[in-house]
């Protein structure tokens, strides 16, 4: 279970900052001051405004009222596409004291969503018969501990793996908290705890762990003699023409990009964009990406871009399990995607939070539609658990809103 991260009292700057990295070890990786709000129907550079603009004041509404809640984000984003044509939603700022609302174009931080990246790779070298999804890591990774050596990849994929979370692990986190942008060495990452059990026997249970995907992308080069961003450039970013999409090591992100904030009431909300280093999280959570590139990622993953019908099918096999934060309706856990069963139909997907960040990015099991929210502050069960009641609520909204007979645009 995440530990809770309640900043009830503002600290003092440093200290503050330390515990909201101590909060990403634990817990995600397991009047505001915001100028004027925008909800949609602004045009930008992004495209996303003019005779693309929301059609639904309902939702319109429910994104700023998101926003307006105390403790809420400063600003938030949501992309629906249908068949290529979007819907723009957004509501207030990318950057406190601008007052520039979000645009499809900014970059972001989409924390664990990048595990449906490396699931991504992962199954199209299964598709390929480079891996396979009964490949163990006593096969494949053989320098990892013998107790883990039985755990497969599938289970990897689906978090039943019973690998214990590095992110939890006391000394990554105290080195992680003295120096926030310390650069990790990423495939050292489970070193952390290579003297520790598995949690439970492999299948026999459900639990999310960050170490999950590190391991993947290990067996991904291991197999394939190439370093994992190659991968990712090669079978994700070129063929769905991710311009924008990049894995990171150090803190900074490309410019334009929406502002992360911590929003620990009564303090100030502050800036926490570039405060941690992406080498901590790797292929479990470090890709920086833009709402426009998410969709069209997320279009393809859960439309089974690249795969056949053998793989497609172990892919969409579901056990009990929740993403985190929860997304809407009921959740089930596939190999590195989740099934939200909303009342107005299932999408398919992925969730995750980081400081500053929390993403949900889903899409049809056709690819032909797809639904992106980006919120600029971090919401789950632990930070916030009414506003994430909230927000689970409001993406069932936006769901109904993309399964309509509507089309995005107004078109009927």
């Amino acid at each position: 279970m995440p530990v809770p991260f309640h900043p009830d009292a503002p600290l003092p700057r440093p200290r503050r900052r330390r515990a909201v990295v101590a909060a990403l070890a634990v817990a995600s990786l397991a009047g505001l001051m915001s100028g004027p709000a925008h909800a949609g129907g602004d045009s930008g550079p992004d495209g996303g405004g003019g005779p693309h603009g929301p059609a639904d004041p309902a939702l319109r509404r429910g994104l700023q009222a998101l926003v307006d809640t105390p403790g809420g984000p400063p600003g938030a984003i949501a992309v629906l596409t249908v068949d290529g044509r979007s819907e723009v939603y957004r509501a207030g700022t990318s950057q406190l004291g601008t007052g520039r609302p979000p645009w499809t174009t900014d970059h972001m931080r989409i924390a664990s969503t990048a595990k449906a990246f490396s699931g991504s790779v992962a199954l199209q070298l299964t598709e390929r018969g480079v891996l396979g999804l009964d490949d163990t890591i006593g096969r494949r990774l053989p320098g990892l501990p013998a107790a883990w050596h039985r755990v497969t990849l599938r289970q990897l994929l689906n978090h039943t793996s019973g690998l214990p979370d590095y992110t939890e692990d006391p000394t990554f986190i105290a080195e992680l908290t003295a120096d926030p942008r310390r650069r990790f060495d990423s495939r050292r990452l489970l070193d952390y705890v290579a003297g520790d059990p598995l949690r439970f026997r492999p299948g026999s249970a459900y639990r999310y762990s960050n170490s999950d995907n590190i391991a993947v992308a290990l067996m991904a080069e291991a197999v394939t003699g190439e370093r994992y961003e190659t991968l990712l450039a090669e079978l994700v970013y070129r063929p769905l023409g991710l311009r924008d999409t990049s894995l990171p090591q150090g803190y900074r992100l490309p410019t334009p990009y929406l502002h992360g904030y911590a929003v620990d009431r009564p303090g100030a909300p502050e800036d926490v964009s570039t405060v941690l280093s992406a080498s901590g999280v790797w292929a479990s959570g470090g890709i920086v990406s833009t709402p426009r590139d998410l969709g069209a990622f997320i279009r393809g993953y859960a439309g089974g871009l690249g795969l056949g019908p053998a793989v497609r099918a172990q892919q969409l096999s579901f056990v009990a399990g929740s993403s985190e934060p929860a997304g809407p309706g009921r959740d089930k856990a596939g190999l590195a995607v989740f099934s939200y069963a909303t009342r107005c139909g299932t999408v398919y997907g992925h969730t995750g939070n980081f400081p500053g960040y929390t993403q949900l990015a889903a899409a049809t099991e056709d690819g032909k539609r797809s639904l992106t929210v980006s919120l600029t502050s971090q919401v789950n069960r632990a930070t916030n658990p009414r506003l994430l009641a909230t927000l689970r609520e409001l993406q069932e909204e936006f769901v109904c809103r993309l399964l309509d007979r509507r089309k995005p645009g107004g078109a009927s």
